[in-house]
């Protein structure tokens, strides 16, 4: 067997995966994110919640396993997500890793957002990660950043979250 067969099947043990989701805001009374609901003077315009850090995460975990991405499984076109809680894609990404015989080492996730500020809610978005993905709360690692007054979501039109798995 070539040597580069073994060090590809020895390399094939790990999976990486990074994904990037955002959506636009506009005035509201609030909208979730991390599996947390935010009291706010904002809405997210989405198809389903909106939720970016499901949305980035289940993405991210998609692309470690080459399935393509959000839109292949959840079209926006399909009346059936039209408000659906996020937490069943992030679910749905995790039986996908599973079927696949992979198991989450740890995620990262970034958020950008200028406000509200989400120092608050960091800790329970953490657990609610954790307990979709059925990991280590230290093994869940979620950051929120602004966008320093730069672009849309720097003015308070977006909010966007990075994920890698």
């Amino acid at each position: 067997m070539p040597l580069y067969q073994v060090q590809r099947n020895e390399m094939s043990k790990y999976r990486i995966g990074s994904a990037y989701d955002v959506h636009r805001l506009e005035e509201g009374n609030g909208f979730v994110i991390g599996g947390e609901y935010i009291t706010c003077e904002f809405k997210t315009i989405a198809h389903s919640d909106g939720d970016v850090v499901y949305h980035a995460l289940s993405e991210a975990i998609f692309g470690s396993l080459a399935l393509g991405d959000l839109g292949k499984y959840f079209p926006p076109s399909d009346p059936s997500f039209k408000d659906m809680n996020s937490e069943r894609i992030l679910e749905f990404a995790k039986a996908k890793l599973e079927e696949k015989g992979y198991k989450i080492s740890n995620v990262d996730v970034s958020i950008i957002l200028e406000r509200p500020k989400l120092k608050d809610h960091i800790d329970d978005m953490r657990k609610n990660v954790a307990r979709v993905l059925d990991i280590d709360l230290d093994d869940v690692s979620i950051k929120a950043g602004t966008n320093e007054k730069l672009d849309s979501l720097g003015e308070s039109r977006g909010v966007g979250a990075f994920a890698s798995v």
